[in-house]
């Protein structure tokens, strides 16, 4: 077939601009940034009760719509036939669930033909026969539900829905649009300025579609809804102290009949109570509880009807979450992150024994368990492959993959490899790095190295897929990342580590990783090395811009460089207390002594500065404030500020922000680390016309 060419409007890279693509192996190449418009990303799996079929839910980029766009598709377990799709791109699909005989799947959708165009679509329950057809919608409920699961007997639906005031006021022209609030808790980097509404629990009729909100209140959300076996109640989560807006914590596991009524608090301690889960013979609720913000989560078991929790798990020092029963209620399933990989583990309930399930150099999450038939499926991915589903016995055995959603596309990619090293950090401490080479890696060959710190730091880096650590090696860059102490996977300790040592400890964990790689790997070219990090990272960026010299270049993604000015205006005020032994007020000068703003004087690395307009976790003064302070000393600086986006710009923001995010980052470091006077800026390119078939 004769390739089409079409002109597009989204500026693309091109050797001239950011640098020639590393020539690949096999006719192959690697990895780009616009790559990204072909990806597929599997999610959501769920088994079907008699572990034979598995739903999920694909999306993929509408390039022209700038949009990512679901579609829910089945696939059998024994792998007799290839994964088949049930409900199409039209319906913008999500969270398929199986109705406790398999014969049906509901999801939810905002599919709605005959809304004006432009109008606001809530998402509603639908199901649709797992043999295919029609999709039926069961529900109309004024503001749209989410999180919705079949009660045991599949009459029934529980789901979340948000209500408020203004669902009654005068909606007319006439109508206030101020922003009114008497709580500091007003805004979520997430979702944004709060309205009046708030999150509670709803029960649809399978049948007729009628909805009953059976919980109520302006002063808090409900959340987390769980059935007990015998379908006649329904677990959440809630902080009912009212102080959830004033920045409380203490959410307790709570229960009410599925029709309404007295409400049972299960949970009482001040402690932040979460993920409720019923025993299969409805005595018990499992649910992880945090003392505070900084303290380790634990598994506890209670009595449906409150009483004192048991801490169930001996030792465990890691982050649980994703809670699940097996079938004989001996043992508890948990999802966690350990040393940069995610796996399943469990936890014998009779001698608190913790034991890993799934093991390998890869991510495994999204657990899903037909129980009756000892079977699971999962999504797994690796640095060399993005998600697929995945199925194994409930001891991980007999493991098959069952999709390969971006197998079309990785036959034409030659994908770079992680390597593993670990070296002392401060205090001696192990400290896990990872290296990758430069794709068509030459011995004898020099070459430039981009190090990498992540977010947080409360996070890990690992043997994850990261689409831009790919896109850096294509363009023949060594990337070099760890998970300095600040970060999740290695024990509370580790993570506590950081407490009070912001820009000190953790800098050098991170420079002894750096001088570490670079004298086992004499290849990489110490004289061309940059840096980039968001979030944590980008503080950190903008810390290393001031205390050393090392880099050539750095980019700073959404990072802090004033402390004083972040905590008095982020979401979740004052939220770097715990980090520094007290708030702003009492902690001033720990606060500005660590703020990369105070040594703006000493940057002598030219930066590039990469923030959002909406982003409410480290706001955009932070971006502005640095940048200016730059300009002011006369250093080398320049900032794209983001329109529409938030602090989760590249993880999930508009398609092409995210890639013209990666191409920012390759521009800045072939004009500083490859010395190309000629790179042109993303957003100074010119449209260039592209074949595709």
């Amino acid at each position: 077939m004769m390739n089409r060419t079409r002109l597009l409007l989204v500026p693309l890279l091109c050797a001239a601009a950011l640098g020639a693509q590393t020539p690949a192996s096999g006719g192959k190449r690697g990895v780009t940034a616009e790559d990204y418009f072909a990806f597929k990303f599997a999610a959501d799996p769920r088994i079907s009760p008699d572990g034979k079929q598995v739903v999920y839910v694909v999306s993929r980029v509408d390039r022209e719509r700038n949009r990512r766009v679901p579609s829910i598709w089945v696939v059998a377990t024994d792998g007799s036939s290839a994964p088949r799709q049930m409900i199409d791109e039209s319906y913008s699909a999500g969270g398929p669930r199986w109705s406790p005989d398999g014969a049906t799947i509901a999801f939810t959708s905002s599919f709605n033909p005959s809304a004006p165009a432009g109008a606001p679509r809530a998402a509603q329950l639908w199901t649709v026969s797992a043999a295919g057809g029609t999709p039926k919608r069961i529900s109309s409920v004024a503001n749209g539900v989410s999180n919705c699961s079949w009660s045991p007997d599949g009459a029934r639906f529980v789901c979340l829905t948000r209500t408020g005031p203004s669902d009654s006021l005068n909606t007319g022209p006439d109508k206030s649009d101020v922003r009114h609030y008497a709580q500091s808790n007003y805004k979520f980097n997430d979702t944004g300025w709060f309205d009046d509404k708030r999150t509670h629990v709803c029960v649809i009729d399978g049948s007729t579609g009628t909805a009953h909100q059976i919980t109520e209140g302006d002063s808090w959300n409900d959340t987390d809804p769980s059935w007990s076996p015998d379908g006649t109640r329904i677990a959440f989560v809630s902080d009912r102290t009212g102080h959830e807006f004033d920045h409380g914590h203490n959410t307790d596991i709570w229960t009410i009949p599925y029709g309404g009524g007295r409400l049972t608090q299960v949970t009482t301690s001040p402690a932040h109570d979460a993920g409720p889960v019923w025993s299969p013979d409805g005595r018990s609720i499992a649910y992880v509880s945090a003392a505070n913000e900084d303290a380790a989560p634990q598994v506890y078991v209670i009595a449906t009807e409150g009483g004192t929790p048991r801490k169930v798990a001996k030792n465990l020092d890691l982050l649980p979450g994703g809670l699940q029963w097996s079938d004989d209620a001996k043992e508890i399933y948990f999802e966690t992150g350990v040393r940069g990989e995610n796996h399943l583990f469990d936890v014998d309930l009779a001698s608190g024994a913790v034991r890993q399930v799934t093991h390998g150099a890869r991510a495994v999450r999204s657990v899903s368990f037909a129980k009756s038939a000892h079977v699971m499926a999962y999504l797994a991915n690796d640095f060399q492959n993005l998600d697929d589903i995945y199925v194994a016995g409930t001891d991980a055995s007999a493991e098959k993959k069952l999709t390969d959603v971006n197998g079309v596309l990785w036959k034409t990619l030659d994908l770079a490899s992680v390597q593993r090293m670990t070296y002392k950090g401060a205090d001696g401490w192990d400290v896990d790095g990872f290296l990758v080479k430069p794709v068509g890696w030459v011995a004898g060959k020099k070459y430039p190295m981009v190090l990498s710190v992540h977010g947080g730091p409360a996070g890990q880096y690992g043997v994850d897929w990261y689409h831009e650590f790919q896109v850096d090696a294509g363009k023949g860059y060594a990337v070099f990342f760890t998970n300095p102490r600040g970060s999740t996977g290695y024990g509370s300790k580790f993570q506590q580590g950081i407490v009070k040592e912001w820009g000190g400890k953790d800098y050098i964990d991170i420079m002894n990783g750096v001088k570490f790689v670079t004298a086992a790997n004499p290849w990489i070219d110490t004289t061309r090395i940059g840096m980039t990090g968001g979030s944590y990272g980008g503080y950190m960026a903008n810390w290393m811009a001031g205390h050393t010299n090392y880099f050539k270049a750095i980019v700073t993604l959404r990072g802090i460089s004033n402390f004083l000015t972040d905590d008095a205006t982020r979401d979740g005020a004052y939220g770097h207390s715990g980090d520094f032994g007290g708030d702003i007020f009492t902690q001033r000068d720990l606060f500005w002594d660590r703020s990369p703003l105070k040594y703006v004087k000493d940057v002598n690395t030219p930066i590039l500065i990469l923030h959002s307009d909406n982003d409410y976790r480290v706001p955009l003064e932070q971006g502005e404030q640095w940048f200016r302070a730059l300009k002011h000393f006369n250093k080398t600086a320049e900032i794209v500020m983001f329109p529409r986006e938030n602090h989760n710009l590249t993880r999930t923001g508009e398609p092409k922000h995210l890639v013209e995010s990666m191409n920012w980052q390759l521009y800045w470091f072939d004009k500083y680390l490859n010395g190309n006077a000629k790179a042109i800026a993303p957003d100074r390119m010119t449209p260039v016309a592209r074949a595709t078939p």
